[in-house]
C-alpha cells in the first residue's frame, strides 16, 4: 500500500537579520585587517542567502557586551550554557511545529498518532524533544517515540524511512515527524576559512511532516523509494564535533565538488529500481547546504532552473538549517502547485560524506 506525506509544517525563530547586516557586524567583529574583511565580504554577497533566523538576539545587535562576537576564545559561551539555550529555545519550536501539523490537519486526531520521530544535531537533552512533543500536544502516552540525534543535514531522510517502514508494517500507523536544529548556537569566533563559510550559511528553524497510508484529502507527496550512499572521500570535509565552547563544524571548500563528482552514481541505483531516466524527474528538492552546491548540481545534471528554484528560495529566505532545510525546500515546491504525477527527487547531505535521496510523487 503507497505511503504519503500528507502535510509539512514550518517555523523559525522570531529574531532575523538580513545577510547583509550579518556581514557587516562579522567584518566589525571579526575581521581586524583587510585581507578577512574581504574574504568576508565576498562569502556573504556571493552566498545567496538574504536572511537567517536566529534565537541567539545578539546576532541581530552590535554591542560589545554581546559574548559570541566579544573577540575572546576564553570568555565565549560553554557548550554548556549554549545548550541551556538549546533545551528552552528547541523545545518551544519542536511543540510549535507538532501544533501546526495538527491543526492544519483536522483527518487526524490527537488519538489517531502511533509514533513521534524527533531529529536533531545541535543541542541534548533528556527527556527528550519526543516527550514534549506527547506532553504538551497531548497525545496518548502510549505513543512510541524515537530520536535521531547527531546525524546531520541529511537527517529528515532517515526520519523518513522509519516512517514510511513502520506504516508499511501497520496500515493504522500514523508518523509525526519532526526536526528542529538551532545552528547559531554553535558560532565560532574563528576566522580560518571552513569556518567564515560555515557562519555565513547556518541558521535555525524546525519543520516537521505527517505521513501515513491514509488517502490524502489534499495535494501530498507519495513515498515511493529511498536511496543511501557514501562518497569514497570527503570524510574530513564535513565533519561535526563537540568542543569546549560549542559544537564544531566543519564545511570545506571541497564539499559542492566532492557531491557533483559522486552525483550520478549516487542516484543511478534509484533510477535502476524505478526504471527512470534523468528527464523523468520534474524537480529536484536539493539540501542547499550553501550556493555553491545547488550550482554544481544544476550545471552537472543539465537541469533547468525552475527544477531546483524551490531550493534556492529556500536558502535564500532561511541559509541552511541543517536537517531542517531538505523539509522546508519541500514544503516550498508543494507550495507551488506542482502538477499532480510530478516526480520529485530530494536529496540532502552530511558528515561522511554521506548523500541521501528520495524518490517522491505529487498525488
Amino acid at each position: 500500500m503507497p505511503v504519503y506525506i500528507h502535510d509539512i509544517a514550518t517555523s523559525v525563530p522570531e529574531g532575523s537579520n538580513s545577510q547583509d547586516s550579518v556581514r557587516e557586524i562579522m567584518k566589525s567583529a571579526l575581521a581586524k585587517d583587510r585581507k578577512t574583511q574581504a574574504i568576508l565580504h565576498r562569502i556573504y554577497t556571493q552566498s545567496g542567502i538574504e536572511k537567517r533566523h536566529s534565537v541567539i538576539n545578539e546576532f541581530h545587535q552590535t554591542e560589545k557586551t554581546n559574548p559570541y562576537l566579544n573577540g575572546s576564545v576564553t570568555s565565549t559561551p560553554t557548550t554548556g550554557e549554549r545548550n541551556e539555550i538549546y533545551k528552552t529555545s528547541a523545545s518551544s519550536l519542536f511543540v510549535e511545529t507538532g501544533k501546526k501539523l495538527l491543526e492544519n490537519n483536522p483527518q487526524f486526531q490527537k488519538k489517531d498518532i502511533t509514533h513521534v520521530i524527533t531529529v536533531s544535531c545541535t543541542g541534548f537533552y533528556a527527556p527528550g524533544p519526543d516527550y514534549d512533543l506527547v506532553k504538551q500536544l497531548g497525545l496518548l502516552p502510549s505513543t512510541e517515540r524515537f530520536h535521531l540525534g547527531f546525524m546531520g543535514c541529511f537527517a529528515a531522510f532517515p526520519a523518513l524511512k522509519m516512517a514510511h517502514s513502520f506504516c508499511q508494517n501497520n496500515p493504522d500507523a500514523v508518523i509525526l515527524i519532526v526536526a528542529t536544529e538551532l545552528c547559531s548556537l554553535h558560532f565560532q569566533q574563528k576566522t580560518d576559512l571552513d569556518n567564515l563559510i560555515s557562519a555565513s550559511v547556518f541558521a535555525d528553524g524546525s519543520a516537521g511532516a505527517l505521513v501515513s497510508q491514509k488517502k490524502p484529502p489534499k495535494l501530498s507527496y507519495e513515498i515511493q523509494g529511498f536511496a543511501s550512499s557514501l562518497t569514497p572521500n570527503g570524510e574530513k570535509d564535513m565533519a561535526w564535533d563537540i568542543g569546549d565552547h560549542g559544537f564544531d563544524m566543519i564545511l570545506s571548500t571541497y564539499v559542492p565538488d566532492i557531491i557533483e563528482s559522486n552525483l550520478k552514481q549516487v542516484i543511478q541505483p534509484l533510477f535502476d529500481k524505478y526504471n527512470l531516466q534523468l528527464s523523468d524527474i520534474d524537480y529536484w528538492a536539493i539540501h542547499p547546504g550553501g550556493r555553491a552546491i545547488v550550482d554544481k548540481i544544476e550545471s552537472g545534471l543539465n537541469l533547468k532552473e525552475k527544477q531546483v528554484a524551490a531550493s534556492r528560495k529556500t536558502l535564500a529566505q532561511y541559509g541552511n538549517m541543517s536537517s531542517v532545510t531538505v523539509l522546508f525546500v519541500l514544503n516550498e515546491l508543494m507550495n507551488s502547485n506542482p502538477e499532480e504525477n510530478s516526480r520529485v527527487l530530494p536529496m540532502a547531505f552530511g558528515p561522511g560524506l554521506t548523500i541521501e535521496s528520495g524518490l517522491l510523487k505529487v498525488v
